[in-house]
């Protein structure tokens, strides 16, 4: 119930942007292409006689972001590519880690119904990870060790189904789909725990591997989706991007909502360098069973596309 509440109080600022966004134009027909790539990097170095303290260590981080929407007259299609990779390193680590990892396809199609910012829609979602993801820990010599937990297209997560949307602009928009398809692909390997029934029986009451049972790689769900999306600028050269994604599965503990909030803010210096940060909150009970949360901030390059 609790992810329920804090689902709908997510949403209410998008309902306010709703009221306060002023009127926009009718788009013209054709395609609207826009988007950006940044690279934040920090770096710090301390030589051995250094006395106050610290640690040497390098980050990187690498994002893009590009929109692709097409109007013509009553039908809009809205496409957008999200990646996201970044790593840090410290000196006493063995391993190199990732800060981020994530590789998002949406696209909603729709056709306008009357001369209302409703319309008629199809979404379809795609999201995985681009390298291997690890567990760390220590051998009984205290060398650092890892073990693969994750991997590219494991896990992988796919999204389709009708609805409706109501797009005041391409940053304003809301699409709901209360007839959604899920499926969840796992590489076998992470599922593979062979034919013994007491094992098998606690891999899946553990929860199994994001939600994917014993010996299979794949999961199919049945559910209700909202995806929301609001840009504004809040001074000059100053923007906040929300983005919402929820979705419940009717076929098992519908009440346990899934919620993915991304909150990027863009502060420009100038035609290249950007000030970002970014806020992420993930809960979905198939992985974790609490919310995972991510935080980045840095100043690096930006190129327009």
């Amino acid at each position: 119930m609790k992810q329920f509440l804090l689902a709908f109080i997510l949403i209410i600022p998008f309902v306010g942007l709703a009221q306060d966004e002023p009127g926009e134009e009718t788009p013209k027909d054709g395609w609207n292409k826009a988007g950006n790539i940044a690279l934040l990097f920090s770096q710090a170095a301390f030589n051995d006689e250094w006395t106050g303290g610290g640690t040497s260590n390098y980050a990187a981080n690498l994002t893009l972001a590009y929109d692709a929407n097409y109007r013509k007259g009553k039908v809009a299609w809205d496409n957008r590519i999200m990646a996201d990779y970044g790593i840090t390193k410290t000196r006493d680590q063995e391993f190199t880690r990732k800060t981020s990892d994530r590789l998002e396809l949406n696209s909603v199609i729709g056709r306008q119904i009357g001369d209302s910012n409703w319309f008629y829609s199809f979404f379809g979602n795609f999201r995985t990870q681009f390298t291997s993801g690890y567990e760390y820990g220590e051998d009984l010599n205290g060398n650092e060790i890892r073990m693969e937990t994750t991997k590219f297209f494991s896990p992988a997560y796919l999204m389709a189904g009708p609805g409706f949307l109501w797009k005041k602009s391409d940053n304003l928009k809301v699409n709901i789909s209360p007839a959604t398809a899920k499926l969840i692909f796992v590489d076998s390997e992470f599922t593979d725990v062979g034919p013994d029934p007491m094992a098998i029986a606690a891999f899946n009451e553990a929860g199994g591997y994001f939600g994917v049972e014993a010996n299979e790689s794949s999961r199919f769900e049945f559910g209700a989706a909202l995806g929301a999306y609001a840009k504004f600028d809040v001074m000059a050269n100053v923007s906040i991007e929300n983005i919402l994604n929820l979705y419940s599965n009717y076929l098992e503990d519908p009440q346990n909502v899934d919620i993915d909030y991304t909150l990027n803010l863009v502060m420009a210096i100038n035609k290249w360098l950007t000030a970002n940060a970014t806020f992420q909150a993930i809960y979905d009970d198939n992985a974790v069973a609490a919310f995972q949360i991510r935080e980045t901030l840095g100043i690096g390059i930006t190129y327009g596309l």
